[in-house]
């Protein structure tokens, strides 16, 4: 069976990276005051709390886990192998497949997707329009929040003649525009996964265009749209930014679980409490959790207005995926391309390979399965094998292999939780798909590690097992993100923020969530 695979670029050395086990230098005394408490040291609370140590505000991050980086992290989970454990590629790239196939559309279409992406581009780096300054307060305070407008009016003299396509692209089903642009439908159906990677929707479904360009957003080393594998994992992302941090003269603490955020007799927030009743106080505190963990678990109800607590509850996570992280002896062998006589890994080896995208009827299939409560029979499957290109993350001659796999529902059947039977059932699944394309494959596996949605909540916080902190579904996204009331990052609750990537731009974009909220907070520290 042939599999499709998308180009990819290595940069080694790029990230300075922490070998396997150790850590940055991890603060041990906590003092009892600081201006700023972040929750969470995943890169958004990691990146917010660089700006914030660099602005002047003496910075404390608190992660409950042993492990700096939230998702972004690098693990030995299995002995002798190093995984990112859930996030696992740094930004993504348009493949240049069109080069073998001698598509000549292609280049035209990734030239239409990035004239689009780079477009919105000044929208990533700034908070949304300031809608309550704008309306409401004095007009001097009216005319300072024109400046919010500057990075939609800059997209939008950037788009020109293409904010048609560009309305059309967000909105529409992603197949109404690969159809117009291709006639081969494995290239179609492959092109199509990148409307629905992380996001619990199909091709067909309007919006999912925009995830498909959300996708295309980024940009590593210059290069719009690629993406990297980074050495040692993406634990070294984590570890570079938390370095840059302490350099500044932040405190960043592991196995600090906090319980609650304290709220003063004035209702505003002046700190936290750890589960080992430890209180520390702040000025001010912004939250890396989920929107859901900030407002439900960590802010005590009754400082929060009824109306707001119900509009939480409606925010959307469900999430599709599982995500399996694999230890093999050997190099996996594709029928599409059979290894060289020397076992040396091949260029597709480098690339995200996809399987299980013959025709967007497949991936259709999978996605009916998983709203219906069933792990899908034939997921799709986006598969990495990092460990060509960073031989130090694997024993000689062994390999770890990234299994994303959709479509998976958080409960089975709509009402009962994931055993380790059902694990491994469908790991196994996934693992006879890939013997599919990869003779010999099973017979390789000497250790996993299963993620479902549920398991994704449990290790890491993503709330409904949600890689982007929320659904990046149209009414989610930038003044909705996470809720119209707190698109600037502003929480009800005067001197809490939200830092992470449920609020505007969300998942994927790394650090910008981050870099927003600590420029509000700076701003507003300004005025006190």
């Amino acid at each position: 069976m042939a599999a499709a695979v998308r180009a990819g670029l290595w940069h080694r050395g790029v990230i300075s990276v922490t070998r396997r086990g150790s850590h940055s230098h991890i603060n041990t005394a906590l003092k009892p005051q600081y201006d700023a408490i972040i929750i969470g040291a995943g890169h958004n609370g990691l990146i917010a709390s660089a700006y914030l140590q660099k602005g002047g505000l003496k910075t404390a991050v608190l992660e409950r886990r042993h492990v700096l980086g939230g998702a972004a992290v690098s693990e030995e989970i299995i002995p002798g192998f190093l995984f990112s454990r859930a996030s696992y590629l740094l930004s993504l790239l348009r493949p240049h497949i069109y080069q073998d196939l001698e598509l000549q559309v292609y280049p035209e279409f990734l030239s239409y997707l990035e004239r689009l992406a780079c477009a919105i581009h000044p929208l990533l780096d700034a908070p949304p329009v300031d809608i309550p300054g704008l309306t409401q307060g004095s007009l001097r305070k009216k005319i300072s929040a024109l400046r919010s407008l500057k990075p939609l009016v800059k997209s939008g003299l950037q788009l020109g003649k293409n904010i048609p396509d560009f309305y059309e692209l967000v909105t529409a089903p992603v197949m109404k525009v690969l159809n117009r642009w291709f006639e081969s439908e494995p290239l179609r159906a492959t092109l199509a996964t990148d409307s629905v990677i992380g996001a619990n929707t199909s091709p067909n479904n309007p919006g999912s265009g925009y995830v498909l360009l959300h996708h295309v957003m980024g940009e590593l080393e210059k290069e719009k749209g690629a993406w990297g594998y980074v050495e040692g994992g993406m634990g070294g992302v984590s570890q570079s930014i938390a370095r840059s941090a302490q350099s500044l003269g932040a405190d960043i603490f592991t196995n600090r679980d906090v319980e609650q955020v304290l709220i003063g007799q004035d209702g505003s927030a002046k700190g936290v409490v750890l589960t080992d009743g430890t209180e520390v106080h702040s000025k001010v505190v912004l939250s890396n959790a989920t929107p859901y963990i900030t407002f439900k678990q960590l802010t005590p109800q009754d400082a929060l207005p009824e109306a707001f607590i119900t509009a939480v509850d409606q925010i959307d996570y469900t999430s599709p995926v599982t995500k399996i992280n694999v230890a093999v002896d050997k190099l996996p062998n594709f029928l599409a391309a059979p290894n060289s006589a020397d076992g040396k890994p091949g260029p597709h080896h480098q690339c995200s390979i996809h399987l299980n995208c013959e025709s967007v009827e497949v991936l259709e299939e999978a996605y009916r399965e998983g709203q219906q409560g069933r792990p899908s029979s034939r997921p799709m499957i986006e598969m990495t094998i990092p460990s060509v290109l960073d031989p130090t993350l694997a024993p000689p001659g062994c390999h770890v292999v990234s299994l994303f796999i959709q479509f998976t529902p958080y409960l089975l059947e709509g009402r009962r939780a994931w055993t380790d039977e059902d694990r491994d059932r469908f790991a196994d699944t996934a693992f006879d798909w890939v013997e599919r394309y990869a003779p010999g494959f099973k017979k390789s596996i000497v250790g996993k590690d299963i993620l479902t949605p549920a398991d994704l909540e449990r290790v890491f916080s993503l709330t409904g097992g949600n890689i982007f902190h929320g659904s990046m579904s149209l009414d989610q996204l930038y003044l909705a993100r996470p809720l119209p009331s707190v698109a600037d990052y502003r929480s009800p609750v005067k001197g809490l923020y939200l830092c992470g990537s449920g609020s505007h731009p969300g998942g994927g974009v790394m650090g910008a969530a981050g870099w927003n909220s600590a420029l509000k907070v700076l701003a507003d520290f300004k005025r006190l």
